[in-house]
């Protein structure tokens, strides 16, 4: 059985719930519904499973930090619904019109039922070629190969294929909580920053922490007396959207056709967060249900370590990660209402054995 380190013993656990009407997550499998989380550094020793990996909902869950989503955490988020805005979040299909790191482009095609009274659409895309959830069969814990909770490559693809960490079990489950947007592209401006979303620039731990002071935001979370709740979306704005939108076709799609290989001398550069241990400590301790940017890697990239941030926050800890979202409108939002919470809804696919899918998001006022 696993034990978490560096607790107090369950007896004195139970005690002091009792006194401050807690609920603390010992041994797995956690109850989402509890209000006290391990810490990175006290996470329970799953065995099976690499260093560090939160494989704590259960040997069959499939879903990760989407756990954190519970029905009473989805009615307090809602009450961050006040004016009824709508945001969509999602940029068109076609947009990149050439995807980063060679992806496909979207196809589409109009089908005539009959000519005149009915159509059809037909689609051929990547999941990963434009606005996209990650889903945790596509970034595995290189050391070990294994994907979220001991989902291997050949439960993936092969005779031996199932539906382990299936894009599925998401839109089962449904994504819907409260949102908070770090606007880092915005704050930059502010400050005089300059970077090319499309170099590597990684933003540290500190820049996000003054970028959060300058909203009237504690970026760390509740438990260490921050604004961050349990089972929040974080929303990262690094500016590549607004990039994109200011450079000649011709550009945007030669900078998405750049050599790409593993290593630090990828050509594929792109601004994102730093792989820092601050930054990795403060995504797992934040419980976030889900993380998004609306840069092609959400980490900056390529990663300077021996590791990236996708092997923590897909394999190890099972935290959906979104790319390319369009954060530009919400951006303008957010600033013109002095309000960077928000009521955040998402509609994954429901593909059996799908690997990821667009974001289908959408940001309520």
């Amino acid at each position: 059985m696993a034990e978490v380190k560096n607790t107090s013993s369950p007896r004195l656990t139970q005690i002091k719930d009792f006194l401050t009407m807690n609920k603390t997550a010992t041994t797995p499998p956690w109850d989402p519904d509890c209000t006290i989380f391990p810490s990175r550094k006290e996470l329970p020793n799953v065995p099976g499973a690499p260093e560090g990996a939160a494989w704590v909902w259960g040997e069959e869950d499939f879903i990760g930090r989407l756990n954190l989503l519970t029905p009473s955490r989805v009615i307090v988020a809602s009450k961050q619904i006040r004016s009824g805005e709508i945001v969509p979040l999602n940029l068109p299909l076609n947009v990149p019109e050439q995807p980063a790191f060679s992806r496909e482009p979207f196809l589409h095609e109009i089908k005539t039922v009959a000519e005149g009274l009915a159509y059809d659409d037909l689609y051929h895309l990547n999941t990963q070629s434009g606005t996209q959830w990650d889903g945790f069969r596509h970034f595995a814990h290189f050391p070990s190969q294994t994907f979220y909770n001991n989902t291997k490559g050949e439960d993936v693809t092969g005779p031996q294929a199932n539906e382990k960490c299936s894009i599925h079990h998401w839109a089962e489950h449904g994504i819907a909580g409260r949102g908070v947007l770090l606007d880092y592209r915005g704050y930059a401006h502010k400050k005089g920053i300059n970077y090319d979303p499309y170099e590597y620039y990684p933003i540290s731990y500190e820049e996000l922490y003054h970028c959060g002071k300058d909203q009237g935001i504690d970026i760390r979370p509740a438990s260490q007396g921050g604004d961050i709740k349990i089972g929040d979306i974080l929303f990262i704005r690094s500016g590549f959207v607004e990039r994109y939108h200011s450079l000649p076709r011709e550009e945007t799609q030669a900078l998405a056709l750049r050599e790409h290989a593993l290593g630090k001398d990828d050509g594929q550069r792109y601004a994102g967060l730093s792989q820092e241990e601050r930054v990795i400590d403060w995504l797992h301790d934040c419980y976030f249900a889900a993380v998004a940017g609306d840069a092609p890697a959400f980490e900056a990239w390529p990663s300077h370590e021996e590791y990236h941030l996708h092997e923590f926050i897909l394999a190890l800890w099972g935290m959906p990660l979104g790319e390319m979202l369009d954060l530009e409108r919400l951006a303008q939002t957010c600033r013109q209402k002095n309000r960077w919470f928000f009521f955040f809804t998402s509609a994954p696919a429901n593909v059996h054995g799908g690997v990821s899918s667009h974001v289908n998001g959408t940001a309520v006022f």
